[in-house]
């Protein structure tokens, strides 16, 4: 085993750190944030979501220990209203596979839950409606 690092490219490292070396040029490291349509963003954001609550609801590993349904219902809350207030701004080619992995997150909750949820009250359904199997 040797102590040596991978090489990199110093003109990219150079640009990113400024010219004085002393703070990063954040221009050169990231995408111009205006030049990102709505749609990717919202989009990006949910799949954040959806992979975020499907590890806390355990669905990432048989027997996972990231299981923690409080934060899978925050997570699920906050897709079912992004997805819900967005719909109509995103399209139905964009809604639509949305909307059906909110739905099956909201029946992997109710499924993983000791205690099931009243119709209505289960994570998101304020924002979709009761959600059945």
């Amino acid at each position: 085993m040797t102590d040596a690092r991978p090489a990199h490219d110093t003109a990219t490292a150079d640009t990113a750190a400024g010219a004085d070396g002393a703070s990063p040029d954040y221009d050169a490291l990231t995408r111009d944030i205006a030049d990102v349509p709505a749609v990717e963003v919202i989009t990006t954001v949910a799949v954040h979501l959806l992979s975020a609550a499907a590890v806390n609801l355990g669905l990432d590993q048989q027997d996972s220990p990231h299981k923690d349904l409080d934060e899978a219902r925050k997570l699920i809350t906050a897709l079912a209203g992004l997805v819900t207030a967005s719909a109509t701004e995103i399209s139905s080619f964009h809604a639509a596979p949305l909307r059906d992995g909110l739905k099956s997150l909201q029946l992997a909750f109710r499924e993983a839950s000791l205690v099931p949820d009243e119709p209505g009250q289960g994570p998101g359904e304020k924002f979709t409606g009761p959600v059945f199997a």
